[in-house]
């Protein structure tokens, strides 16, 4: 209790938010922070807390929300969800095995467009698996008939593929349009592209309207006891290379892991059960999702004793995921994994007993008390849910400050309800001070783990396939969503593929120009994000002219995007722009600073620091030398120094070039130093030694 008061009297002395949490390292391009003060805070009187009976606090939405194993299709109309994973689909709009309108329920005047619509986007999709400029013509045209009669869902697919340019002229106004319609009549999908639209303008009050809302939809698809694991939008490349390692262990019941696993969990150990119920629930690691499945695996696991297991057939029950809900079973279950030291599964009892299901009737004391044990034994729901009770007064007096101190060590522990609660307070102004651009960015970090975020699933499934023509569509579509992960390996899959990335344009497979164009569109939209590999790759199209005019000023402010992220690289960059007076001022001191910057942010960079000082040196004591003029000339030769370096040595007979050309440099500042030490001999003093002599020196 002492170590809990006293990391409660931090944050209320520094009100420090590290948002660490809410995705995997791997899935973001650098952490989000956040850093409170005592000035963000808005909390008017220290016993109330500034709440009054007009507060937006006392809104009807119930911050103890319920929670429901809906289908996609339900939490997100139009969701593509009953083509890419049928056997899990029952959607009441198509049936796979549908071939005309006339199989299904017509509308009010005879024609049915949701079957079209569908018939439509599995053309589409079968399209872009085989590169079918006819096929993709004829899916666009059927879709934009339904666009046309209204069909809100078939506008959101028309402004997709009037963003993208695919069989249509690209135009951003005809894309905002379809979206815009699409958006009134309901389409989540078009949401957020809206609002990420309205985001990358800065339009703030707009943007965080249409984030709460979806923000919204994706806490109600959360767990009640403890936080949903992340559907992992997997980066498919590392840098330039694909990244084998994340892929191989994306591979579902291929997996030589999983198997292992599989194996284990049917010779009787329990954690293995555990596990592969998991994957099987949530479709992780890309593992399809079967609840039915992880019933039957969370079951065998319960026999054996484990906890976790007990808790999820809780969670189970109460969402009436893949079973009739019984709140009385969640309750028990609950209540069993609570007893093996499982404290998340106080968050679950809690929730109950605060909604009077499966219980009596309600009971807000003894549900604060079974939070109350969540958060001692450090839970992060813990913390969320009571910041939720001194909030909205349930059983306790109203306490904004409590509530912020909750959420905010909920949110340190990566709690994505706590996300949202802290973006509604910065709408609202309760609590804290309002302050919409951070409200819009925690309400999109939370959006975007809605249901359309499965569409990063088939993507990688599809792309694990060999598929890369559909990956690439799936991915362009979460790119239009606001994905950075998604903006970043569709853009990849344009630049590693080439003609084989069966990238579709206005009238057939894309050009050249057009593969170049829709590239480096992607790689901006991912540096925007905080990406800082694609910073780089915007520098150097516009360095070296890739799809794009030539541009070193704008080449030298992506580079110094990406080295704000300490990117190496881009350091290295600069100090060589700065060295030739490209985009940059002529400066060959500022250029020494960013070439040991770059070697301090990756002591890998040596070799080609090392060099770059030499050609400093070279420059600046022989500067009209046929040196500095083979030099310069490198750059013409080979993009990048590092990358120069790298051919050299790799090709065989190279070293022995690289060898006479160090040498060649060594004579030359031997030379130079017999000369001042004549000088100094004749002088009677002492030269004093170059800034640029000591580089080398420490380099050598």
């Amino acid at each position: 209790m002492r170590n809990r008061n006293q990391k409660r009297k931090f944050i209320r002395l520094s009100y420090v938010l590290m948002l660490l949490g809410l995705f995997p390292s791997s899935t973001i391009a650098r952490p989000f922070v956040l850093v409170l003060s005592h000035d963000d805070l808005n909390i008017k009187d220290p016993v109330t807390d500034g709440v009054s009976d007009s507060d937006p606090t006392d809104s009807d939405f119930d911050d103890f929300i319920d929670s429901d194993a809906k289908p996609d299709y339900e939490l997100d109309p139009g969701s593509w969800s009953p083509i890419f994973e049928p056997s899990t689909n029952n959607s009441p709009y198509f049936n796979s095995s549908s071939s005309s309108p006339d199989e299904d329920v017509e509308n009010n005047n005879g024609e049915n467009f949701d079957l079209i619509y569908y018939l439509g986007v599995k053309k589409m999709a079968t399209a872009a698996t085989r590169g079918d400029e006819r096929g993709m013509a004829e899916a666009a045209m059927e879709i934009e008939t339904a666009a046309a009669a209204g069909h809100s869902h078939s506008q959101s697919v028309m402004g997709f593929l009037y963003g993208m340019g695919i069989m249509r002229e690209r135009s951003k106004a005809k894309a905002f349009l379809h979206h815009y319609f699409a958006a009134e009549g309901g389409n989540m999908q078009s949401k957020m592209a809206l609002a990420y639209t309205y985001y990358r303008q800065d339009m703030h009050e707009k943007a965080v309207q249409l984030y709460a809302e979806l923000a919204e939809i994706a806490v109600n698809s959360f767990l009640i006891s403890k936080d949903s694991p992340v559907i992992e939008p997997v980066r498919i490349h590392s840098g330039a290379e694909e990244n084998k390692e994340a892929l191989r262990k994306s591979r579902g019941e291929e997996d030589e892991d999983f198997q292992i696993l599989e194996y284990q969990a049917q010779k009787g150990n329990a954690g293995a059960m555990y596990k592969i119920g998991i994957f099987y629930y949530f479709g992780l690691r890309g593992v399809r999702r079967d609840h039915a499945k992880a019933l039957a695996w969370f079951l065998k696991a319960v026999e054996k004793g484990e906890p976790r297991s007990m808790e999820l057939l809780g969670e189970i029950y109460a969402r009436g995921a893949g079973v009739e809900r019984n709140y009385t079973k969640a309750l028990e279950w609950l209540t069993l994994a609570s007893k093996q030291q499982l404290y998340s599964a106080y968050n679950g009892m809690g929730y109950l007993y605060v909604k009077g299901y499966g219980v009596e009737k309600k009971n807000y004391t003894k549900a604060k008390e079974y939070f109350e044990k969540a958060a001692e034994n450090e839970e992060a729901g813990g913390f969320y849910n009571l910041g939720v009770v001194h909030l909205k007064g349930i059983g306790v007096k109203r306490n904004l400050r409590q509530a912020c101190n909750h959420f905010i060590l909920a949110a340190n522990a990566g709690q994505p309800k706590a996300f949202y609660q802290l973006a509604k307070m910065f709408q609202t102004g309760v609590g804290l001070k309002k302050n919409l651009p951070m409200a819009t960015a925690l309400y999109k970090l939370v959006a975007e783990r809605g249901p359309w975020s499965s569409m990063s699933r088939w993507a990688l499934e599809s792309y694990l396939k060999g598929d890369v023509g559909k990956a690439f569509l799936l991915y362009s579509r979460m790119a239009e969503l606001g994905y950075e992960v998604a903006q970043s390996n569709a853009a990849w899959i344009l630049d590693k593929y080439g003609e084989n990335s069966l990238c579709l344009g206005e009238s057939g497979i894309c050009t050249e120009s057009e593969r170049h164009l829709r590239s480096h569109a992607l790689w901006w939209q991912a540096s925007e994000q905080g990406n800082e590999h694609a910073a780089l790759l915007i520098g150097d199209a516009y360095y070296y002219g890739r799809g794009t005019a030539r541009d070193y000023d704008r080449a030298a402010e992506a580079y110094m995007h990406a080295k704000s992220q300490s990117n190496a690289q881009a350091m290295f960059n600069l100090g060589y722009m700065h060295e030739h007076g490209q985009g940059l001022p002529f400066d060959l001191h500022l250029a020494k600073r960013y070439y040991d910057q770059a070697l301090e942010i990756d002591p890998a960079a040596k070799l080609p620091v090392t060099l770059a000082l030499a050609s400093l040196w070279l420059r600046k004591n022989y500067a009209n030398s046929f040196m500095v003029e083979f030099i310069d000339s490198l750059r013409e030769l080979y993009p990048k120094v590092e990358a120069w370096v790298e051919d050299m040595i790799m090709e065989e007979g190279n070293a022995t070039i690289l060898t006479l050309f160090a040498c060649l440099l060594t004579v030359l500042y031997l030379r130079e130093r017999q000369r001042r030490h004549a000088v100094v001999a004749g002088g009677g003093g002492m030269a004093p030694q170059q800034p640029f002599e000591q580089a080398v020196l420490a380099g050598r």
